[in-house]
């Protein structure tokens, strides 16, 4: 069959789903069938599915032309998905095709979640397209003859690349391609993306800068413009003092009829802990939705999570109040409207969330934005012009992770074993690792062997056995049974089962937040009020409770902080309704959020200023707690974070004075109990970026924070074993083990490569150093507008109260802030 006759063939199957196929899905198809490699970009519920699997499917008829008698066993593409919840949807999508046009080639999902009776029948013999995620691979690659396994492999569709780049997950995939380029001599790699800013740079991550791959490759972008519309929640009344006490909880009435008007709406927040109280709020004053609203994050059981996503499609659910375990591809026809409840922190996510509704091609999609406080409406303004301009955000790849490489050679080693020649170039070709050196392999080669040099006395930190003939090689069984238990870079606290008294499983919840209950004490969690106990063996034993008052469970992954997209956004926004408070000027085209801002930037231009662009403001008051310097660079909160720390070491060089710091997403706070000399700072010029690594490493204390990143880098390079999946080794012991290394590292050995990755790591990701460096750079060109006022701004008044926060319980902290808005406002 020639390639008119092939698109004929998936052409005639569009026409009879009444679908017409697009331009980028016949684009893609041609390129793959030509050999080539790629990158495809369309926006979610575009059909991105179907403009990979019709050409894998057309391929396999080209190369076998007796298909409909002859059944050629044996892998022949696998589909990498990002998230477990997306693997349903692709196999029914991939299944329908095969099964239509009689191909008889079969799809297999295999995942965490898949049971261990279907594992073991993939591995007598593998479905044609096997559906896994990056951790699943990486445990084919450690299983005996995964060469056999992929040899006849022609494709490789990575879907949702946007996701996985800029993790180590990515740097995973990166070193599975660079060993299955070798392994599958006819192989073709494809990634899809739907919302990124640096397509280039995904695509020569995806294939290796330099490589064949690479250079046989193309970039296909779909021309459809997403219609979305986005409608702010405005309050009824405009608080002048905003805070973000109760997560929006106060507009729960203005929501519920946007879910009595759609079909189903999907209710988007940004932590697990918002998720629990919303779905609490709303059966609680809403009794009527009990049935229809449910609740789906990612630590709740598999079961539910499961049985929410039917209903979901089945139409029996009017509202899911949900986190991103929804973001992704998952096609839900039936949803019509998207609510964000706080500011999504990102224009790719915010798109993406708006992209779960009207998910299908040429659709509109609805997203409503609710503010949890007043300030958040300018979030709400800036996401309104961006959606407008698709305005995305980079995703930034990591370099030379070598705890993840060190995963990696392990994997290898439990299986065939390697030989460091020849894995020596795969490893080089890869993004990551391209600027590996000769003597860093060398370290890394007697790292996985000896130990490093500090570790050699110690026998468990030698994994890998040379045989004679060179090969790397794990021959102790207890070793890489250890390690596939261990496999994948995702690390996170010690999680603990939460079950019945009597038996059933609810979900998974955090050691450190169980860690401060009592028995008898009540907290939220999967939409139920439950009682605590007690904890037996890893496991949370609890009951169904009927109090009313209860501890809502928290994350630690909790807070996300703004991109460096949303940052400029804002700043442009909060620069504009600078403009806009002039009454006079009627230049200005008024948005209806900045409209209903109105009395809050009358209030803040009264206290203080709105700034402009060439403007920094810094504001000054003194309360019964002491002496306020509040600094706005609207660089999100770990960049103020960063900033906070280090402006305060500065200040304290020039006369002895300790703070304590708060920070939100738009500013940061000094709090003293004795004046700050402004002037004085103003003059020093201390927000210079020179020395900045220097004070920063003082000022943070780095080693503190690069010893607590050490224990993730630990757990992936496997030095530390986290546990058996019913026998999990607690948090506490697990970072006494990796301090224990990282100070032996620190004494003995300061040049290991791991050590010096968690101070790297530490600046280039967690305090964004090269943003941090961007941001003094710009305040040094502003001139620095300092105000003394009288009492708390509207803008000061969030971080206070976030402060406050931390320190008292909701029902205080409500109190408290009462009290204080009294006297603001009088």
């Amino acid at each position: 069959m020639n390639r008119n006759q092939l698109t004929e063939i998936a052409e005639t199957w569009f026409s009879n789903q009444g679908w017409k196929a697009f331009a980028f899905q016949k684009q893609t198809w041609t390129a793959f069938l030509q050999k080539k490699n790629g990158l495809l970009n369309a926006p979610t519920g575009s059909g991105k599915t179907y403009a990979l699997w019709v050409p894998i499917v057309l391929d396999y008829l080209k190369q076998n032309p007796d298909y409909k008698i002859k059944h050629k066993k044996g892998l022949k593409a696998i589909w990498i998905t990002p998230l477990r919840a997306l693997s349903v949807e692709i196999e029914q999508a991939a299944q329908r095709f095969a099964d239509d046009i009689e191909s008889q080639l079969t799809v297999g999902i295999r995942t965490g979640d898949t049971p261990q009776k279907i594992r073991a029948a993939q591995k007598k013999s593998m479905p044609d397209l096997l559906i896994t995620t990056p951790e699943s691979l990486q445990l084919l690659l450690s299983s005996k003859n995964y060469d056999k396994t992929f040899k006849d492999l022609s494709a490789v569709v990575v879907d949702e690349w946007h996701e996985l780049l800029g993790t180590k997950r990515g740097v995973q995939m990166e070193l599975a391609l660079s060993r299955l380029k070798t392994v599958s001599k006819d192989l073709r790699i494809w990634g899809i993306s739907a919302t990124i800013g640096n397509l280039e740079q995904a695509r020569e991550v995806l294939l290796g800068p330099d490589s064949e791959a690479f250079q046989n490759s193309t970039l296909i972008r779909a021309n459809l413009k997403k219609k979305i519309t986005v409608k702010s929640i405005i309050p009824p009344k405009m608080e002048k003092f905003p805070w973000r006490g109760h997560l929006g909880l106060h507009l729960i009435d203005e929501v519920v009829p946007i879910i009595k008007n759609s079909r189903t709406t999907l209710l988007f927040t940004n932590t697990r802990s918002q998720c629990e109280l919303w779905f609490q709020k709303l059966m609680e004053k809403y009794p009527e939705f009990a049935g229809e609203v449910a609740m789906h994050h990612g630590s709740i059981n598999k079961e539910t999570r499961l049985w929410v996503e039917q209903a979901i499609r089945n139409e029996t659910l009017k509202a899911v109040v949900c986190t991103s375990s929804l973001d992704l591809g998952v096609d839900f026809a039936p949803v019509e409207t998207i609510i964000q409840i706080g500011g999504p922190k990102g224009v790719a996510r915010f798109l993406q969330r708006a992209g779960r509704s009207g998910h299908r091609p040429g659709e509109e999609s609805f997203i409503h934005f609710l503010p949890t406080h007043a300030i958040e409406l300018v979030e709400a303004s800036a996401l309104q012009k961006a959606v407008k301009k698709n305005a995305v955000e980079d995703r930034i790849p990591y370099l030379l992770s070598f705890d993840v490489l060190v995963q990696y050679l392990t994997t290898l080693a439990v299986s065939n074993g390697f030989f460091p020649k020849e894995i020596w170039p795969e490893v080089k070709s890869t993004f990551c690792f391209q600027g590996i050196t000769e003597d860093e392999w060398l370290w890394v080669l007697n790292f996985v062997t000896n130990g490093s040099q500090s570790l050699q006395a110690y026998d468990e930190y030698k994994k890998i056995e040379i045989e004679e003939n060179g090969l790397f090689k794990v021959n102790n069984r207890g070793i890489a049974m250890r390690h596939r238990l261990q496999i994948g870079t995702i690390v996170s606290d010690a999680v603990l089962s939460v079950k019945y008294l009597k038996g059933g499983y609810i979900g998974t919840i955090e050691e450190w937040f169980i860690s401060k209950l009592a028995p008898g004490d009540v907290f939220t969690f999967a939409g139920r009020n439950l009682e605590l106990v007690r904890i037996k063996s890893m496991q949370v034993l609890v009951r169904k409770s009927k109090k009313k008052t209860s501890k809502v469970p928290s994350w630690m992954g909790g807070r996300m902080a703004f991109s460096a997209q949303m940052s400029e956004l804002l700043r442009e926004e909060m620069y504009a309704a600078s403009t806009y408070v002039d009454i006079t000027s009627s230049a200005v085209r008024k948005s209806s959020e900045l409209k209903a801002l109105q009395p809050i930037l009358e209030r803040q231009q009264k206290e203080s200023i709105i700034p402009n662009k060439d403007e920094f403001l810094v504001e000054t008051f003194k309360t019964r707690e002491g002496y306020h310097a509040i600094f706005y660079p609207f660089e999100g909160r770990f960049v103020h974070e960063a900033l906070g720390s280090l402006l305060a070491y500065r200040i304290s060089l020039l006369s002895p004075i300790s703070f304590s710091i708060a920070f939100n997403d738009y500013g940061f706070e000094l709090l003293s109990d004795q004046e700050i000399d402004m002037q004085q700072v103003l003059d020093n010029d201390l927000f210079s970026a020179e020395f900045l690594m220097d004070d920063l490493y003082k000022s943070l204390n780095a080693t503190e924070m690069a010893r607590r990143k050490f224990r993730d880098i630990a757990v992936i390079a496997g030095m530390v074993f986290t546990g058996y999946p019913n026998k999990l080794i607690k948090s506490k012991h697990l970072q006494s083990s990796s301090q224990l290394l990282f100070s032996v590292f620190r004494d003995y050995e300061n040049d290991n490569l791991l050590y010096l990755q968690s101070f790297r790591e530490t600046f280039e990701h967690q305090l964004e150093e090269g943003r941090l460096r961007m941001a003094l750079e710009r305040i040094q060109k502003q001139e620095i507008v300092w105000k003394n006022c009288q009492k708390p701004t509207p803008f000061s008044f969030p971080i206070i109260t976030d402060r406050l926060r931390e320190k008292l319980s909701s029902e205080k902290l409500e109190d408290r802030i009462k009290r204080m808005l009294k006297s603001l406002e009088n």
